[in-house]
């Protein structure tokens, strides 16, 4: 991890030694600057986060049509706090779980082909957290 410096005159942005500096978005969905880059992407306007060599969101960033609603997180739980599903293609694993908790489709749709279960528990966002605070970080 690269030494932090505070910049002169009383600021309270870190930065990292070379004076670089990353704008994440924490679990607020605020932006705030950190000396250490996000570990995960994703897409502020379909809220997901996923891998930031995920092939998927390469193709959309290649086709020029992402970049300007792209977002970093620190951790996945940043993510999650902040209201963001995990992506099928690069976190099937996560996704999966995000997908039999929620009771939800890929685009926020109530799947109902399960009638006969009851979705009225916590939220889709609440469900998920709880189910991943302790899981382990995605590997890169």
């Amino acid at each position: 991890m690269p030494a932090v410096a505070r910049p002169a005159g009383g600021g309270d942005t870190p930065r990292a030694q070379g004076g670089r500096t990353y704008t994440l978005l924490g679990s607020d969905r605020r932006p705030y600057r950190s000396a250490a880059p996000g570990r995960l992407g994703g897409h502020r306007k379909a809220r997901i986060y996923g891998r930031l060599d995920c092939p998927s969101a390469r193709r959309a960033i290649a086709a020029g049509g992402y970049v300007s609603q792209r977002v970093f997180f620190a951790d996945q739980q940043a993510a999650v706090a902040a209201g963001y599903r995990p992506c099928a293609v690069c976190l099937p694993g996560p996704y999966a779980d995000w997908k039999a908790i929620s009771g939800l489709t890929a685009r926020g749709e109530v799947d109902d082909r399960h009638a006969d279960q009851d979705h009225r528990g916590p939220g889709p966002v609440e469900a998920v957290r709880a189910a991943l605070v302790d899981a382990p970080a995605p590997q890169q």
